[in-house]
């Protein structure tokens, strides 16, 4: 089953488990856009403490294999965060109870200012869990792509959910 972003509401928002119980392997969600921009670069340096010259010297770069700087890929990372967060219906950010973790991270292809991003998730696992919070984590394919359609970032990313 494929949805998109504005249409992905599962489960009953009276009942704290059936975001888990619902949540069916293989759906497919393709987020809206988010460009990243100069000052997204400069207020991450600033934030993370990485002020290395991918990210910050344009006259060095413009001679590197890149062309121009880079965004950190850290930075595409939250950004895809962001976007999955924004995509989830009410309901699921309810249901949220903790960013479980990541795992296979890779930055395929460098991101640039001006360039602009979404998020394709599939949810690939699912893990009940009989104690502690949460009804389980569910585990999603991630694929951040550019606008030409390129794969810059991929991972799998857990979220453990009510």
């Amino acid at each position: 089953m494929t949805w998109e972003s504005e249409d992905w509401a599962v489960g009953d928002p009276d009942t704290e488990a059936s975001v888990f119980e619902e949540m069916e392997v293989g759906r497919t969600v393709r987020t809206g856009g988010r460009t990243i921009t100069e000052a997204d670069v400069t207020n991450f340096a600033g934030v993370s403490g990485d002020f290395n010259h991918l990210h910050t010297d344009a006259e060095r770069m413009a001679d590197s294999m890149f062309g121009e700087r880079i965004a950190h890929g850290m930075l595409v990372f939250s950004a895809a965060t962001g976007l999955v967060w924004q995509s989830r219906s009410p309901e699921e950010r309810a249901a949220v109870v903790a960013f479980y973790g990541i795992d296979r991270v890779r930055f395929r292809a460098p991101v640039f200012v001006g360039d602009t991003i979404h998020v394709e998730l599939e949810v690939i696992d699912k893990e009940a869990r009989e104690k502690g919070p949460g009804a389980g984590v569910i585990t999603y394919d991630l694929e951040v792509l550019n606008g030409s359609g390129e794969t810059v970032l991929s991972c799998e990313m857990r979220s453990l959910m009510r």
